[in-house]
């Protein structure tokens, strides 16, 4: 299941960005704690922009 979470955030990234809102979706997605995408990210090197909670 990780590859595949992997591969979506890269889908999703433009230009090593998502957004918010996207990574949400995603975790949703793949049924998934937040913090998991976030924590795919910081290891892709995906920079998460436009969180209004401050989760990311």
């Amino acid at each position: 299941m990780i590859a595949q979470l992997q591969e979506r955030i890269r889908e999703e990234a433009s230009e090593n960005r998502l957004s918010c809102q996207q990574s949400f979706a995603i975790a949703r997605e793949f049924n998934c704690q937040p913090a998991a995408v976030g924590r795919l990210c910081d290891e892709l090197k995906v920079k998460i922009y436009g969180c209004q909670l401050g989760c990311f």
